[in-house]
């Protein structure tokens, strides 16, 4: 899934290094635009880098340039010739050229250390804007801009405060461009499939801006990549990146299911859009991750379902214990359920019929209950409307509902044992003794 991410413009984010003292670039090429004598280049030469630098036109920029390099051989003009290269290719949005022509000019041994770092900002955006395109996915690419963005992040810890500028000038500008090398290398090296790595720099990211959804969700997924997955860690991430307002909600909404379905494989699929509401509710009240968060595996859920002496207790306990049994056992059939029989409501239907009934492990236990911790929903049974209250009664069912507090199960398709069903009273007159009821 490809989502946007959202940066500071380029010309923003150079201004604020110029700003801060790294003029290197904008005093060279103000020499050179007026005419001084620098040794290394002929009038002609310098005529030649103009004409391409003052073209209005992109193309025409792009061929003037072409016929530079393809003219002259001029070391002291090529880092404005690269310059001009890149800053054309990125308003193109022709990203990998315009990569190309950074790690020219990067290459270049008169670019001096001042001029890096816009530079390399630069790279940082264009390899985002252009994340997508195979040109900048290819092995050699992808470690390239791992290694540019961690000089990028070595070259911002050096930048100095100039004299003009305040520590909390310093320190936010340090913030946003820090933010944006440590999250481009995660997003390098989650095309390399080195999650860990990923996992690594996008926390990084998070502590200099931890209201940053993209970055929540990019955190998620590489959680949720790893071998084996981290899941409580990456569901919790995608989650927060939802509680943040993250561009393309329900792409991430429909991931996150999906993932869930996948990772657990729980009895029925309906429960896996209660636990997404549960899971937003919970990253939107918190920033961080509860200390008891849980999501149950596969293997989890599959051994709650063969723990059958305990699925009444667990669902009644609620809880940890409670979700993992419903998870498992949502969706599932369950034969002769025997139950006590509290009420009998009549459906909309002649076939419909609802049975309000409590279970326990005793029928001691059921003896004394005063109100019903089960409904079933029978369809197709009319005969089932002859039992009496009271009485003890098997059901088939599957399992629909689970309401914990007050504890109540829902069960729907839905039939009572036949031998349970008492036989149907003869009409007044009619001769001959009703037959005898199973097991009296």
């Amino acid at each position: 899934m490809k989502l946007a991410f959202k940066w500071m413009g380029a010309a923003s984010l150079v201004a604020v290094l110029l700003a801060f003292g790294s003029a290197a670039w904008a005093q060279g090429a103000a020499s050179a635009a007026a005419g001084q004598a620098t040794p290394g280049y002929t009038t002609a030469e310098y005529n030649a880098y103009m004409a391409a630098k003052n073209a209005a036109n992109p193309q025409d920029k792009i061929r003037l340039l072409d016929e530079f390099i393809a003219k002259y051989n001029t070391p002291a003009l090529l880092k404005y010739i690269y310059g001009e290269y890149y800053r054309t290719y990125f308003g193109l949005k022709n990203y990998p050229k315009t990569i190309e022509y950074i790690d020219k000019y990067l290459g270049d041994r008169l670019v001096e250390a001042p001029e890096r770092l816009p530079a390399l900002v630069n790279r940082a955006q264009a390899y985002v804007a252009g994340a997508t395109d195979a040109a900048l996915q290819t092995p050699e690419m992808l470690t390239k801009t791992r290694d540019t963005a961690a000089q990028g992040l070595t070259a911002l810890a050096a930048l100095q405060k100039p004299a003009n500028a305040t520590d909390e000038q310093l320190n936010t500008t340090k913030k946003t461009i820090g933010f944006m090398f440590d999250s481009v290398a995660g997003i390098a090296a989650s095309y390399q499939k080195e999650f860990k790595a990923a996992q690594t720099a996008f926390k990084a990211a998070l502590v200099l801006n931890p209201e940053d959804a993209t970055t929540h969700y990019r955190l998620g997924v590489a959680y949720l990549q790893d071998t084996p997955p981290q899941a409580n860690d990456g569901f919790w991430e995608l989650g927060r990146s939802i509680a943040l307002k993250i561009q393309g909600d329900a792409q991430v909404r429909t991931y996150l299911r999906g993932r869930l379905v996948q990772y657990q494989q729980p009895g029925c699929e309906k429960s896996a859009d209660e636990e997404v509401s549960q899971l937003i509710t919970l990253a939107t009240a918190s920033p961080e991750r509860p200390a008891d968060f849980n999501i149950p595996s596969a293997q989890e859920l599959q051994a709650a379902r063969d723990d059958t002496n305990n699925f009444l207790a667990w669902l009644q306990e609620g809880g940890q214990h409670g979700q993992v049994m419903w998870l498992a056992t949502c969706g599932l059939e369950y034969p002769d359920v025997a139950v006590r029989v509290m009420e009998i409501v009549p459906g909309d239907a002649a076939e419909k019929l609802t049975l309000k009934v409590f279970r326990a492990p005793t029928q001691e236990a059921m003896e004394a209950a005063t109100a019903p911790n089960m409904e079933i929903h029978i369809m197709g049974q009319p005969e089932a409307k002859r039992i009496p209250k009271d009485d003890f009664i098997r059901f088939t069912g599957t399992l629909t509902g689970y309401q914990p507090t007050p504890f109540l199960l829902t069960w729907d398709e839905s039939k009572v044992n036949a031998d349970d069903i008492p036989p149907e009273t003869p009409a007044p007159g009619r001769r001959g003794a009703a037959p005898a009821r199973p097991g009296a």
